[in-house]
């Protein structure tokens, strides 16, 4: 592939940058704490920020919420090498970009929704008006999802579910759960689990908040108790959820803050660049500048993954291998880049966000403890390691 950009391309990544700096929020940009691959540093999950609502309706009118959807289905008919320039400069300035809804649960219902599903659900989701939340994980079912025990039974024309979610990700300022559930308890896990949205309006839902390490009301757990869900929100057919998920999980591991992973870094260098330690420059210490050009190696690497599987997907070739590697690389990244802004920022580093001598707003020390979620969401490491084995390299499973 060619990783240079077109000039159609250029020009969309230069009308992307305006109208993030016309249009984004100040105060969103000023209080901005994200870690990029970090799962619980995230403002947006605290309340639901009228502002931030607006820009994201302003983003829609332009098309960018679905952009690389097909256009009879309302999205942009753009390609995948400008979604991820999009999602790239969005992360960049810190700016609310694409979610759930328009990242994982509307792409999901594009392949294996029925017709009446996608025209119901696919204009809420173009119009920005509905916000998903993943109803995955379970006390005892995380990186092995084939292990959750939340049922849902079929009556009449309903789901009645009962069971419990948690690490439930903005489940709190949500509109809808994008949900897994055992439906048939006597088949084997990956062929009694159904896919289907439901609605956290309906009666017998509870969800309680979980502070995480960042001080953040990001997670939750939610519970479920004989909650009623039409089977017409069921995604693709009964008892076939555990495919879906797959291909859903692979969407989200696209996800990546690429932006938010240089714009870091950049802070860093300008600290190294302006900050002095006995006398000179931190930016002159040649243990500083090996540190720095490492992380920026790194950073390059995962770049141009990034794009080759942007590109994957414009030529119909469905990165499924490709998804873990990129996932496994900037989680090991989103560490790296942690550790190493601390060391050299010595204890100063330590210091928490309200602090007047913390460096850089205490971005650092947040993203330090934060990066310890990049392990685990979306698939631990140790998963995604088994994946590339298995399926990348043909080995076999013990």
């Amino acid at each position: 592939m060619d990783f240079y950009l077109s000039e159609t391309e250029k020009k969309f990544r230069d009308d992307v940058e305006k109208f993030i700096l016309d249009e984004m929020p100040s105060s969103y940009a000023a209080n901005d704490l994200y870690w990029p691959g970090g799962y619980g540093a995230i403002s947006e999950f605290e309340v639901r920020d009228q502002q931030v609502e607006k820009f994201r309706r302003k983003m829609g009118e332009h098309g960018w919420s679905t952009m690389a959807w097909p256009k009879e289905y309302g999205g942009g008919g753009r390609s995948f090498i400008e979604q991820a320039i999009f999602c790239e400069r969005f992360s960049y300035h810190g700016a609310p970009g694409m979610d759930i809804s328009t990242l994982i649960a509307g792409p999901t219902i594009l392949r294996f929704g029925s017709e009446e599903m996608k025209r119901e659900w696919i204009p809420k989701i173009v119009e920005g008006n509905l916000k998903f939340w993943l109803a995955y994980s379970e006390p005892n079912a995380g990186s092995d999802l084939a292990a959750i025990q939340t049922r849902a039974v079929e009556d009449g024309d309903h789901l009645v579910i009962n069971g419990q979610k948690i690490w439930s990700s903005g489940a709190h300022v949500s509109d809808c759960g994008w949900m897994v559930a055992r439906t048939d308890m006597n088949a084997q896990p990956y062929r009694g689990t159904t896919l289907f949205i439901v609605d956290n309006k309906t009666p017998g839902i509870t969800i309680r908040p979980i502070i995480n390490i960042d001080g953040f009301h990001s997670f939750n757990e939610v519970f479920f108790d004989n909650v009623r869900v039409p089977k017409s929100n069921v995604v693709g057919e009964m008892n076939m959820g555990f495919y879906y998920l797959m291909v859903a999980l692979d969407f989200e591991r696209l996800i990546i803050s690429m932006g938010g992973f240089r714009r870091r870094f950049e802070d860093l260098l300008k600290y190294a660049r302006e900050t002095r330690r006995n006398g000179r420059l931190l930016s002159e210490d040649a243990r500083v500048r090996a540190k720095l050009a490492d992380l920026a190696i790194q950073i390059e690497i995962a770049y141009l993954l990034y794009y080759r599987t942007a590109w994957m997907m414009d030529n119909n070739l469905f990165p499924n291998i490709e998804a873990s590697e990129i996932k496994l690389v900037t989680t090991v990244l989103s560490r790296k880049l942690a550790d190493t802004g601390l060391e050299i920022m010595g204890p100063y580093g330590q210091l928490w966000t309200d602090s007047a001598r913390v460096p850089l707003r205490g971005r650092f020390s947040l993203g330090y403890l934060d990066s310890l979620s990049a392990v685990i969401g979306a698939g631990t490491s140790e998963i995604q390691r088994n994946i590339l084995a298995q399926r990348g390299l043909g080995l076999p499973r013990k």
